[in-house]
């Protein structure tokens, strides 16, 4: 990921959910907030709900990816939380993509043509 690091703390993961913003689909949940910093910080939250450590794994595994194809599209200077739903583990990679990027343009957090950081 070029433009970002991770979030690892508790207390940054509970800030987001009490002070940022959310938008929520079937698939996933994204927290979002401005932070003034140069880079993004994502943090990825998977329940057991979602099955056993391999599917929960699977799951992350692709929203990282999703996360590190479309980075390149996001604003900088947000710390940012997918949180998947238990509906994530049967979803196809695109539905999952197409999730992220509506939710991501309903926080506002997408750049727009020509908007370079």
């Amino acid at each position: 990921m070029k433009f970002s690091e991770s979030l690892k703390r508790n207390h940054e993961f509970r800030r987001l959910y009490s002070k940022g913003k959310c938008a929520a689909t079937s698939l996933l949940v994204i927290y979002c907030r401005k932070t003034g910093n140069r880079i993004n910080r994502l943090g990825i939250t998977v329940t057991t709900k979602l099955g056993k450590a391999v599917k929960r794994n699977k799951v992350r595994r692709r929203l990282k990816e999703i996360y590190r194809t479309n980075e390149h599209r996001l604003k900088c200077g947000y710390d940012i939380v997918l949180v998947a739903r238990v509906r994530s583990r049967y979803s196809s990679y695109g539905d999952l993509e197409n999730d992220f990027l509506d939710s991501c343009a309903k926080l506002g957090i997408l750049r727009e043509n020509g908007e370079y950081q």
